[in-house]
């Protein structure tokens, strides 16, 4: 029983800490902002991957940096409405 618990004081101390790794009551649209979030976060991290897309579409990289920044704000485009409860 030592265990168990112990086991989900750790998860919920990960959620806490780390937003991405969700939780019970995630929906559907804040997992897939997180992972976009991460994804986003990934290219402007990797100076390689962002030469890339600057090479790709034709763009400076101060350019696509700033792209991927105003993505960052909204990657999946406006919340969806919340039922009233």
């Amino acid at each position: 029983m030592g265990d168990r618990y112990n086991i989900h004081s750790q998860l919920e101390h990960l959620q806490s800490k780390y937003i991405g790794t969700g939780h019970a009551d995630t929906n559907k649209y804040e997992w897939l902002t997180n992972q976009h979030r991460d994804s986003l976060a990934s290219y402007l991290g990797h100076y390689d991957m962002l030469s890339y897309f600057a090479a790709a579409e034709n763009e400076s990289k101060a350019r696509i940096r700033f792209n991927i920044m105003e993505k960052m704000v909204q990657p999946c485009g406006p919340p969806p409405e919340k039922p009233e409860e």
